[in-house]
């Protein structure tokens, strides 16, 4: 065994220890959000230290989104930015059709894609905002996510509230807290807004266009900070690896911040 195997070996686990400690149930549900660039070491071991933590009977569940197929998302917005009409056509013409099998997901990180691309790993379908889980429970899971539901009852995350699965942000803020977007949908009139992506169908490429809740995660932030301060012990602080770590049960965090929410936006028309 080479000093370099060994090093990542005794680094996942430590990593495993860590997590057990900060209070991850072993066989239990786990949405992960991860920055293997805080943590330190690679996806890879951090995978391993995350499975060998929840043992043969817990799930493992992240986010596989794809911003780089929509031409709403922030990510196109932001790389067209400041181009012509002409070159604005042609990044458009570029972009690739979401294939739920091959898709990458770039803007998840390391560990995201990671888990997306490890052996018995499942994704859910939709072409914006899919999940990857590794697990027994991945398929009930994943199951029946709606084309036109990003983050709402008919998707992933209302499986995950019903579940009463945890959430790890391992070296990430509340800004990234997925969870947080359920609430959006249970609030009485939540803003709608149209998306647009392109997918993949039997005639080739094509592009899509669907109405749903306009995401908003601006004050996830604040919101986060407000769900720990207000509910002592309902986040759990430590270190996993070198990074900075939250441990919390989703549905804990929704109910609050469905109520946060709702005292603080204006519902739509």
């Amino acid at each position: 065994m080479s000093a370099v195997t060994q090093h990542l070996l005794l680094g996942g686990e430590r990593a495993a220890t860590q997590l057990s400690e900060l209070g991850v149930r072993r066989g239990g549900v786990l949405l992960v959000h991860a920055s293997i660039r805080s943590a330190g070491g690679d996806a890879g071991s951090m995978a391993d230290a995350l499975r060998r933590t929840l043992g043969p009977a817990g799930t493992l569940v992240v986010p596989a989104f794809t911003p780089e197929n929509s031409d709403t998302s922030r990510a196109y917005l932001d790389r067209v930015r400041g181009l012509s009409d002409e070159a604005r056509a042609e990044v458009r013409a570029s972009m690739p059709a979401f294939d739920p099998a091959t898709t990458p997901a770039p803007a998840m990180g390391a560990l995201a894609e990671t888990v997306r691309l490890a052996p018995g790993s499942l994704r859910s379908t939709h072409p914006q905002t899919s999940f990857a889980a590794l697990g027994p429970a991945a398929e009930e899971l994943l199951a029946g996510h709606r084309q036109d539901c990003h983050l709402g009852e008919g998707s992933p995350l209302s499986r995950l509230y019903e579940a009463d699965a945890q959430v790890l942000l391992l070296g990430t803020g509340f800004d990234s807290c997925t969870a947080f977007h359920l609430a959006e949908y249970r609030r009485p009139a939540p803003p709608r807004r149209l998306y647009r992506c392109v997918v993949a169908s039997e005639d080739g490429r094509r592009w899509w266009e669907y109405e749903d809740i306009a995401l908003d995660d601006s004050d996830f932030a604040a919101l986060g900070d407000d769900f720990g301060r207000s509910r002592p012990g309902a986040v759990t602080y430590g270190t996993v690896a070198a990074a900075r770590s939250r441990l919390f049960r989703l549905r804990a965090a929704v109910d609050f911040a469905t109520g946060w929410l709702g005292d603080r936006r204006e519902d739509g028309p």
